[in-house]
């Protein structure tokens, strides 16, 4: 049976889902890593077959990726939620201001504090792809999947109860045992990660069976594209 997996980050690292490409299956594994070598060492492998993940992968040289223009038109009203990707050279600063001033100088815009607290794990990410390992390790937005999995963009912010219920509700379609296995405690991790990585591995899936969607397309200057899998 194949496997894939969902991967959204998480102040203790990364959350990772894996499941069974064959959504009737229950053999769901939940878990909190520091780093990705064990996700990365099963796409090498084979042993995973596909992996979605929450970051940004193809980076642009100035100026916002197609993708992310798609995906906030695709998800009103949750299109805050799509932070423009930055520029690889923006990779490394180790301050805001430093941060800021590359962007600036490279794109003619600001970098919000959002891109630039998780600017560790975009870096992280883009030293371990390749064009070739793009084949099954593809970036993911969990409100685009989201919004494709209900057929309708999501009301409410992820972190609340109105909007932890409406994705569940959304999760159950595919997940029916979603309410017990999303509950695990993680420290450095909060209950919303875990749904993220869900939908991820969801669309995970639907990238398998290729009835995925696709946003974006475009390659940045090393050769990986800048798209969203859903």
């Amino acid at each position: 049976m194949a496997f894939v997996a969902g991967i959204d980050g998480c102040r203790g690292g990364w959350i990772v889902v894996t499941v069974p490409s064959e959504s009737d299956s229950e053999d769901v594994t939940v878990e909190c890593v520091t780093d990705l070598k064990t996700v990365i060492a099963g796409l090498d492998s084979g042993q995973l077959a596909a992996a979605g993940i929450d970051i940004p992968i193809g980076l642009p040289a100035g100026g916002p990726r197609r993708c992310d223009v798609e995906a906030r038109k695709l998800i009103v009203p949750r299109h805050n939620s799509v932070f423009p990707a930055p520029s690889r050279s923006v990779l490394g600063a180790t301050s805001y201001r430093e941060a800021l001033a590359r962007s600036r100088h490279i794109g003619g815009k600001g970098l919000s504090k959002q891109t630039f607290a998780i600017l560790p794990k975009i870096a992280a990410v883009d030293a371990l792809m390749t064009p070739e390992r793009q084949r099954h390790l593809f970036e993911v937005h969990p409100e685009v999947s989201f919004r494709l999995l209900a057929d309708h963009s999501m009301s409410f912010h992820k972190a609340n109860a109105e909007g932890r219920s409406e994705r569940l509700t959304a999760l159950r379609t595919v997940f029916p045992d979603i309410d017990s296995q999303s509950i695990i405690h993680f420290v450095g991790a909060s209950p919303d990660d875990i749904l993220d990585a869900f939908v991820a591995a969801w669309s995970a899936r639907r990238w398998l069976t290729k009835t995925h969607q696709q946003l974006g397309g475009d390659t940045d200057e090393r050769g990986l594209r800048m798209e969203m899998i859903a």
